[in-house]
């Protein structure tokens, strides 16, 4: 009788989601880990903080990085974005390139292709073509070979391409098999259960951020950023009745701005207030009182002292 083989070695690491804005990085980090923990919206540019998603399997852990999309920086918060991006690359096991599989690639994929090829060639490089739900077989397969030519002429030799749509499910799992050999071999980096790194706080201003976003006019989507002042429980509740109290600021950059966020008769402020509710009750397993206030911290995204402020 042949002795059974030694069990494969658990294997631990990081990867992380790179594309231009919009590529669906923060829908796939979601889909991978299962639950919400990137914030997603139709606006680009929304991902401002590197969120953790944590993926836990019997033979691996896999811990997602996601970055905020790599671009053409005009102000002072889209440098420090880019630098953000730059020091992630070096650090994690393997990177992940979204292309959407409904849109043609264009100057910025191979904008952000070329950043890519200057990554130590050890790190291997995985294409990702996403939102295959959008398109038939025939644009699909003409996209996969345009990715293929995308990386040949920047000098980055695809590890795979996988074709995935993080809205239906489809080769989300495969994605996860094949991203994994690539980790090293290691415990687990994160304890069992754990879904992300990021502090409550934080991930409860990006929820809030998001349904700010939500059907906001083209002019707002940069200019929004949320600082949770304070999360207290709400005191001589009785412990079957418990209550959070969160306070949180909206800073926008402009007077004009304020009324577009309250609304004709705060009924925007108030929208946002019950939709975000809705998630930082889900993130957090409590009922919460929400408490949002809108502020002026005026051209933050210029201004260095502000930018530090808001925690950037």
């Amino acid at each position: 009788m042949s002795a059974p083989s030694p069990a494969a070695p658990h294997r631990a690491g990081f990867a992380c989601f790179v594309g231009r804005p919009n590529a669906g990085k923060s829908t796939l980090t979601n889909a991978l880990v299962g639950t919400k923990v990137a914030i997603t919206s139709n606006r680009p540019q929304t991902t401002r903080h590197t969120v953790r998603g944590i993926v836990h399997r019997p033979d691996a852990q896999l811990v997602l990085v996601d970055t905020p999309g790599l671009h053409k920086p005009r102000t002072l918060l889209g440098e420090r974005l880019n630098d953000v991006v730059r020091t992630t690359w070096a650090e994690v096991d393997v990177i992940g390139f979204c292309l959407p599989a409904d849109q043609k690639t264009g100057p910025g994929d191979r904008f952000i292709a070329t950043e890519l090829a200057k990554v130590k060639k050890r790190t291997p490089k995985v294409a990702v073509v996403t939102k295959t739900d959008l398109v038939d077989s025939k644009t699909l397969a003409e996209q996969l070979l345009a990715v293929d030519r995308l990386g040949r002429e920047a000098g980055i030799e695809w590890a795979e391409i996988v074709p995935v749509s993080a809205v239906s499910g489809q080769q989300v799992g495969l994605l996860a098999d094949l991203l994994v050999p690539y980790l090293p071999e290691s415990p687990p980096l994160y304890p069992d259960g754990d879904l992300t790194d990021e502090p409550e706080q934080v991930m409860v201003a990006e929820l809030i951020r998001e349904a700010a976003l939500e059907g906001v006019r083209d002019e707002l989507p940069h200019s929004i950023a949320v600082v949770v002042e304070e999360m207290l429980p709400r005191e001589g509740r009785p412990a079957d009745r418990p209550l959070l109290d969160v306070h949180a600021n909206l800073y926008i950059e402009r007077p004009s701005q304020k009324g577009i966020i309250i609304g004709p008769k705060g009924r925007r402020l108030k929208e946002v207030g019950t939709r975000s509710r809705k998630h930082i009750e889900a993130l957090l397993g409590t009922p919460v009182f929400l408490d949002l206030h809108v502020k002026v911290a005026k051209d933050w995204q210029r201004d260095p002292k502000q930018l530090r402020k808001l925690g950037f």
